[in-house]
C-alpha cells in the first residue's frame, strides 16, 4: 500500500466517510474507478449510482490519499463538478463492492456518446480477440450513451441495451475488477450483442459499385456513397431532391482528410475532438464536384463509431480484390428526405428510404434519442459550433450563477429546446425545422424527455415573439406562464449567457427573419442591452419584401424590389427574363404594395440576384453561400452606404452591383467589404455615444466566415471588443438558450416582465 503526499499516516485509526460525487460520473467507468482506487489504498466500503451521481462509503486509514487520487485522475470521459465528503461512524467492514443502483429522482448528468477509444480500436482489428471486426465494440471509456438512454441513472436496464442478455464471456468481463469492461453497461460481443442486417463486405461491395447505401449508425440513418464518384453523387442528389446543398464527407483518418481538404493545426485539433464533428475546411479537388458544388469549403469528419472504421477496412479489402483504388472519402449525409426529421427507426427507414437507397442496412439496437452529427467551423481564428448534436449534447453550458428553472422552446428553423437547472443550461440536440408534423412531434418529445431526465419543473416557458410558430403554439398551450422573447434579443442573450457577459452591451444580430416588437420583419439589428431592459438602436434601411417567405426562397424577388426602389423597375423583366412575373412585380413594388424588411439575409439575396449568381434557392442560404464563395479580397465601395443616425442604407452598394457589366467576383468582394464597413461604422458611432465597448455578434449570417472575420477585425480596429458564440450556434440553433437566459434574467430582476400567470414566490 502507498499513500500520496498529504495522506494520513496509515497507522492512525481508520475513518469512514460518505463521498458524494456529482457531474458526468455515470456511464464513464466511475464506479469501477472508485473500486480500483479503494482496493489500491486498502480501503473498505461500497460505491453505487443513484439519482444524484455516484455515492460511496469508504473506510480505512488512508482516506486522504484516496480522495487526492479521486480528484487528480478521474476516468477520461468523467467531469467531476463536486466532491462532498462527510464523516460517518466506522462499521469495521471488510472488502469493497459495487452495489446495485438506487433508483430515485435526482440531478445526475448524462455522458455524451464517445468514439471508439484506442484500446477498443486495437481489439477491433485483432484477429485473435473475441471483438475482432465487431461493429458494436465499446467499453467504459467509449461507445453510445445518450442515444441509447431511456432513463437515468445510466444502468443497462435503463438503456436499449437491456434487450441483449450477456453471454458468459461478457458477463465474466463485466464482473472482473481488472477488466476494462468492468461494469461497462454497453458491453456486448458478436455472441450476445446487436447485429447488422448486412456485412461490411456487402456494404463495401455496393459502395465500390457506385451504389447509395443507407446505414443505421449510432444516432440515426445516414446515406453513403463514394465521394469521388461523380455519377453516384449526382444520383444521390436527384433521389434526395437536393440540387445544391453541400454534402458532408467521412474520411478514414487524418491522412485522408489532408487529401480532401486543407488541414492546418487548428483544423486537425477540431477533427480529433471527442465529438468527431463535421468540420468545414478549404476543399481540395479529389472529391467529385457535386459534393459541394460551387463552394470553396467542404465538411469533413473522422470516424465516430466502430462501423466507420470497419467500412474503410472493408473498402480497402474490396479494392484489393478488384485491383482498384479504395475510395478515400465517402459522402455521409442524413438519410431523411427533405423537410423530414432524422430517421432512427428500422421500419421508418424501409418505408421512407426505399427507392432512395440501393441498400438499406439496419441493426437491432434501438436508438432512443436521435442525434445528428455536430458541425463546427473556424470563425475569427477560433472554433465555433454551427450545429450542436452528437458528442456535445447533453453537456450543459455553465452560466456561472444559480437561478430559477426555465424552459425555452426555440423558434421555427433549426429548432432546439433549452432547460436551465441551477447554474446550468441544457441545450438539446438539433431537432430541425418545424415544418412537418413529424418534426413538431419530435420537438414535443424532446421537451418531455429532457424535463424527465433533468427532473425540472419550470417556472415559465419562453418562446419566440412570432405567435404562429409551432414552438410558440406549444408554449401557449403548455399551461405554464409564457414569456415571448424577441428573436434578435434572444440571439444576443444566447451569446451573453454562453460567454458570461455582464453589464451593458451592444449587439449586432444579423439573420434572415425575426418578428419585431413593432410587427415588422427584422434581420439586421443593433440593440443595446442593460440588465433585463433593451432597445433597438439601429437597423438596416428597410427594403420592400415582395412575397414574404417566398422571397427567402426566390432571391430574384429581392433583386426586383431593389431595382424598383432605385426607380429602375423597367429593367426587371430584362434582368430576370427567366421569371415571367418579374415586370409585374416591379410595378407592385413601385406602388408600395409590400412591407419592408431590415433583414441582412435578404440583403445577401438581393446582391446575389443582381449579380446573376442565384435567382432561386433550393436550400436555405444558398445565395449567400454562393456569394461568399466568389469573394476573395473584400474591399469597401467608396460611398457604398449611407448612415443616418440609426439607419444603415446599402442602396448605393446595390445600385453599383446592378450596373451592367459588373463582374460577379468583383461584386462579391465589394459587397462583403462594404457591408463590413457599414456595420462597423453603425456600431462604433453608437458605442462612442453610449460609452459601451462590448459588442456581441450573433445570427445565422455569422456562418459567413468573410463577414464574421472582417466585422470582428473592423470592430477591434475601432477600439471595441467583439464577442461571438463558440460552443453554441450563432444561428437559430442557439435561440432557445437566449430565450431561457432572458426569461431567467427577467425573473431574477423581480419583475413579471409581461409573463401572464406568473406570480413571484
Amino acid at each position: 500500500m502507498h499513500t500520496l503526499p498529504g495522506a494520513r499516516d496509515t497507522r492512525r485509526a481508520a475513518r469512514r466517510v460518505q463521498v458524494r460525487i456529482g457531474g458526468v460520473v455515470q456511464g464513464v467507468g466511475f464506479r469501477p474507478f472508485i473500486y480500483g482506487l479503494a482496493r489500491q489504498h486498502g480501503l473498505s466500503g461500497y460505491v453505487l449510482n443513484d439519482g444524484d451521481g455516484v455515492l460511496a462509503e469508504i473506510e480505512g486509514a488512508s482516506l486522504d490519499g484516496f480522495l487526492a487520487a479521486l480528484r487528480a485522475a478521474p476516468p477520461p470521459l468523467a467531469r467531476i463538478e463536486r466532491v462532498d465528503v462527510r464523516d460517518i461512524p466506522p462499521d469495521g467492514g471488510k472488502g469493497f463492492e459495487i452495489r446495485e443502483t438506487i433508483h430515485r429522482p435526482g440531478h445526475t448528468r448524462m455522458a455524451t456518446d464517445a468514439p471508439p477509444c484506442p484500446s477498443c480500436l486495437q481489439e477491433l482489428f485483432d484477429p485473435a480477440g473475441r471483438f475482432y471486426l465487431y461493429p458494436f465494440i465499446s467499453c467504459t471509456q467509449c461507445g453510445p450513451r445518450l442515444t441509447i438512454t431511456r432513463a437515468l441513472p445510466f444502468d443497462r436496464a435503463n438503456t436499449t441495451m437491456s434487450a441483449f442478455s450477456l453471454c458468459p464471456d461478457c458477463r465474466r468481463d463485466y464482473q472482473a475488477p481488472g477488466n476494462r469492461r468492468f461494469h461497462a453497461e454497453t458491453i456486448a460481443c458478436a455472441s450476445c450483442g446487436p447485429r447488422l442486417s448486412a456485412s461490411t463486405d456487402q456494404i463495401a461491395s455496393a459502395l465500390c459499385d457506385g451504389a447509395i447505401v443507407a446505414l443505421k449508425g449510432v444516432g440515426g440513418f445516414h446515406l453513403y456513397c463514394d465521394a469521388g464518384n461523380e455519377a453516384a453523387v449526382r444520383r444521390l442528389r436527384v433521389r434526395k431532391n437536393r440540387p445544391a446543398k453541400p454534402f458532408a464527407t467521412l474520411v478514414a483518418d487524418l491522412a485522408a482528410a489532408g487529401l480532401v481538404a486543407i488541414v492546418d493545426p487548428l483544423s486537425r485539433r477540431m477533427l480529433e475532438r471527442p465529438e468527431r464533428p463535421i468540420v468545414l475546411l478549404a476543399r481540395r479537388t479529389i472529391v467529385a464536384p457535386s459534393v459541394a458544388p460551387g463552394l470553396r469549403q467542404i465538411g469533413v469528419m473522422l470516424p465516430s463509431a466502430p462501423i466507420h472504421h470497419l467500412l474503410f477496412h472493408a473498402l480497402a479489402q474490396e479494392a484489393r480484390r478488384r485491383g482498384t483504388s479504395a475510395p478515400a472519402c465517402l459522402v455521409a449525409t442524413s438519410a431523411n428526405r427533405a423537410g423530414m426529421p432524422l430517421i432512427t427507426d428500422n421500419g421508418a427507414a424501409h418505408a421512407q428510404l426505399a427507392g432512395l437507397a440501393d441498400l438499406i442496412v439496419t441493426h437491432d439496437r434501438d436508438i432512443e434519442n436521435g442525434l445528428d452529427d455536430s458541425v463546427m467551423t473556424v470563425i475569427d481564428r477560433a472554433p465555433a459550433c454551427l450545429r450542436r448534436a452528437r458528442g456535445i449534447v447533453p453537456a450543459p453550458i455553465d452560466l456561472a450563477e444559480d437561478g430559477p428553472p426555465v424552459l425555452a422552446v426555440g423558434a421555427y428553423l433549426k429548432a432546439t429546446i433549452c432547460i436551465i437547472r441551477g447554474r446550468e443550461a441544457f441545450l438539446s440536440q438539433h431537432i430541425g425545422d418545424l415544418d412537418s408534423p413529424q418534426a413538431i412531434r419530435r420537438h414535443a418529445d424532446a421537451i418531455r424527455r429532457m424535463t424527465a431526465f433533468l427532473g425540472v419543473v419550470p417556472l415559465v416557458v419562453a418562446c419566440d415573439l412570432h405567435p404562429d410558430y409551432p414552438s410558440s403554439r406549444y408554449a401557449q398551450e403548455s399551461g405554464m406562464p409564457v414569456l415571448p422573447v424577441q428573436h434578435h434579443l434572444a440571439h444576443l442573450a444566447a451569446v451573453a449567457a454562453e460567454r458570461i457577459v455582464r453589464g451593458p452591451y451592444l449587439g449586432l444580430a444579423l439573420d434572415g427573419h425575426g418578428h419585431g416588437h413593432d410587427g415588422g420583419n427584422w434581420g439586421g439589428e443593433l440593440l443595446h442591452v442593460d440588465g433585463s431592459t433593451w432597445h433597438r438602436l439601429g437597423h438596416l434601411a428597410p427594403v420592400p419584401l415582395p412575397g414574404g417567405d417566398r422571397a427567402a426562397r426566390e432571391p430574384w424577388r429581392m433583386g426586383v424590389a431593389v431595382l424598383a426602389t432605385l426607380g429602375r423597375g423597367d429593367e426587371a423583366g430584362r434582368r430576370f427574363h427567366t421569371v415571367p412575373q418579374a415586370a409585374r412585380l416591379a410595378g407592385l413594388v413601385a406602388g408600395g404594395a409590400f412591407p419592408g424588411t431590415s433583414s441582412m439575409g435578404r440583403l445577401f439575396d438581393a446582391a446575389a440576384a443582381l449579380l446573376g449568381i442565384c435567382v432561386r434557392q433550393s436550400h436555405e442560404a444558398e445565395a449567400a453561400m454562393a456569394l461568399e464563395a466568389l469573394a476573395t479580397a473584400p474591399r469597401g465601395l467608396v460611398n457604398g452606404y449611407r448612415l443616418n443616425g440609426g439607419t444603415l442604407d446599402f442602396l448605393p452598394l446595390l445600385a453599383a452591383l446592378s450596373q451592367p457589366g459588373m463582374d460577379a467576383r468583383t461584386g462579391a468582394d465589394l459587397f462583403h467589404g462594404t457591408v463590413i464597413a457599414g456595420l462597423s461604422a453603425l456600431t462604433a458611432s453608437h458605442a462612442a455615444r453610449l460609452g459601451v465597448r462590448t459588442v456581441l455578434l450573433a445570427g445565422g449570417c455569422l456562418a459567413n466566415r468573410l463577414l464574421a472575420d472582417g466585422l470582428a477585425g473592423a470592430l477591434r480596429n475601432a477600439g471595441l471588443n467583439p464577442i461571438m458564440p463558440r460552443s453554441v450556434p450563432a444561428n437559430d440553433g442557439g435561440l432557445s438558450l437566449g430565450q431561457a437566459a432572458w426569461a431567467r434574467l427577467c425573473l431574477k430582476d423581480g419583475t413579471r416582465a409581461g409573463i401572464p400567470g406568473y406570480e413571484r414566490t
